[in-house]
């Protein structure tokens, strides 16, 4: 398997960006195709390749943060993040992952890859951790302004990467809304109920707000707007009571001692820290194209790589692909 990986994308590049494409390389023993400056690059590999399993593909451009994203790789045909995409357009890599700019891996990905024959809208699925293991949130920013059919679409490709990639058996699919009773919400949410209770899905409602962490379902769909005011929100609060919690260390070393504490925080953080779930993949792409934090360091980058690899090897896309080619047939045959 070859991932490739944006060497310049992300608020610590190249440097953290190589050192989490060596960690995968050792620990997950697939060839990584570091995109970027080739100068760069090599300064920070220092002539470190993971026994081979390291290569350097030249991009001299790099698509900045505050650039318009579809101008940027309409112009900048050499950056990263395009080389990177087609990469797996050719047939040359598996997967691409890119911290870099979340607008200019869409544009890339919609451009190069295309979308799945069947979706209208790809929409980005992010982890979020729950009381009993984590919920699959999409949209988390993809789609600002959403129809019925992308909630219904959304439903069906995060029941499939939950099923999928994380390994649960018919996943509790759940509607944002404001409200548990069918009648709460607005034209879409009203709407996208239901649409979603007629479909073949594990579908257990409406979610609320408050029990999106509660462990309630699997997934939960929205549109992109509101799914990523909750991902910032979320981000928010896991600093803030970290934050809080840390202030409160000193009054707890007197009760249950240094150590106990120092463990149960680090059990916390880990639950909480982005990082610890890597990236998220764009769901309704033709291809694997996951996308890691901005801010993120070498072990997030490790993690990313480590959930493309995984939605490679459980051939998400072919199962999307095949679940619209089935409804097409059902709906023929109807």
């Amino acid at each position: 398997m070859r991932i490739a990986l944006d060497a310049m994308g992300g608020d610590h590049a190249p440097m953290e960006i190589v050192r989490g494409a060596r960690d995968a390389a050792q620990e997950f023993g697939i060839h990584i195709l570091l995109v970027g400056d080739q100068d760069r690059i090599a300064k920070e590999l220092n002539g470190e390749d993971a026994g081979g399993l390291i290569s350097i593909v030249h991009a001299p451009e790099v698509v900045g943060m505050d650039e318009h994203p579809v101008n940027a790789i309409r112009k900048k045909k050499k950056s990263s993040i395009v080389v990177a995409t087609q990469l797996v357009k050719a047939g040359s890599a598996d997967a691409v992952v890119s911290a870099g700019s979340t607008g200019a891996q869409m544009a890339s990905s919609l451009f190069i890859l295309g979308r799945i024959p069947g979706i209208d809208r790809p929409a980005i699925s992010t982890l979020l951790p729950t009381s009993d293991g984590v919920v699959v949130l999409l949209d988390a920013g993809a789609n600002v302004d959403c129809r019925t059919q992308h909630l219904e679409q959304f439903a069906m490709m995060g029941s499939l990467y939950a099923e999928r990639v994380l390994g649960l058996p018919h996943p509790r699919i759940g509607l944002l809304n404001i409200g548990e009773e069918e009648t709460k919400g607005n034209e879409l949410t009203l709407a996208a109920y239901s649409l979603l209770k007629k479909l073949d899905l594990n579908f257990v409602g409406n979610v609320e707000g408050r029990e999106l962490f509660l462990g309630r379902s699997d997934v939960v769909v929205c549109d992109g707007f509101v799914g990523n005011v909750v991902l910032k929100a979320a981000e928010g609060l896991a600093m803030g009571l970290l934050g809080m919690f840390q202030q409160e260390l000193g009054r707890m070393e007197e009760v249950i001692g240094r150590e106990r504490v120092l463990h149960l925080l680090g059990g916390l953080k880990r639950r909480m820290d982005y990082a610890e779930y890597g990236g998220a993949p764009l769901l309704g792409v033709d291809g694997v194209s996951v996308i890691s934090h901005g801010s993120s360091r070498a072990k997030a980058i490790k993690n990313a790589i480590r959930v493309a690899k995984e939605t490679v090897e459980q051939k998400l896309v072919p199962a999307i692909k095949a679940n619209l080619e089935k409804d097409t047939v059902k709906g023929v045959d109807e």
